[in-house]
This record gives structure tokens, C-alpha cells and sequence, in this order.
């Protein structure tokens, strides 16, 4: 099961991910990211402290995004990853394709360019 919530905040569209994001539920955080890139938004961010764990589905919605992320600039960044999570996505070098932060400071942080 998988919760999203979406939070609008100064200049970036937050995306808090809870629960586990697997077969059953991947479709719910794609179309929370897909509804983002409809509005145009040009800065997300993918709040994942609170996502306990990631399928390959999961994951593939992330891996869906890359190409349409760097076509359109879009500052997409991922914080929070447990180091469970974490693991994952640097084996499949996905932390080499997104961008991913410690946590929601180091995240504005990057969204900001400081």
C-alpha cells in the first residue's frame, strides 16, 4: 500500500511517498509524477523518507521519467532514501541518472543552486 500526497510550497511541487511502492501501487506514484509533468511543473520534489521499500515496478516508474526529466529541464529531485532504498537504486545506477539528496534541506538546497 502506498499513500502520496502532493504539497505545493514556494517554488516546487513536493511529492511525499509513504508505504511501499510495489506491483499494486506503482501505478498510483506514476500517475502522482505524470500529473506533475501535465501541469508543467519545473521543480519537483520526491519526498521518500517515509517509503519503506521499492519493487522493480516501482522503480521502473522513476526509470520512466529520466529521458522526459532531462528533455524538458526539469529539476526532479529524490531525498529521503532509506539506505535500504538507497542500495537499490545505486545497483541499478539509477543514482547516477536522478538526482538524489539526504534529506529535504540538502534538496532545496539543490533546487535552489546554493
Amino acid at each position: 500500500m502506498i499513500n502520496i500526497n502532493r504539497i505545493e510550497e514556494n517554488n516546487y511541487l513536493l511529492i511525499a511517498v509513504e508505504g511501499d511502492a510495489d506491483a499494486s501501487s506503482a501505478i498510483n506514484l506514476d500517475k502522482a509524477i505524470r500529473d506533475a509533468f501535465d501541469e508543467h511543473h519545473q521543480n519537483i520534489l520526491i519526498d521518500c523518507t517515509n517509503l519503506n521499500y521499492i519493487s522493480s515496478a516501482g522503480l521502473g516508474v522513476f526509470m520512466s521519467y529520466i529521458e522526459e526529466i532531462s528533455t524538458n529541464s526539469v529539476n526532479f529531485i529524490l531525498f529521503g532514501l532509506s539506505e535500504k532504498v538507497l542500495k537499490v537504486f545505486s545497483i541499478l545506477g539509477l543514482d547516477q541518472l536522478l538526482t538524489i539528496k539526504e534529506n529535504k534541506e540538502e534538496a532545496q538546497k539543490a533546487l535552489n543552486g546554493i
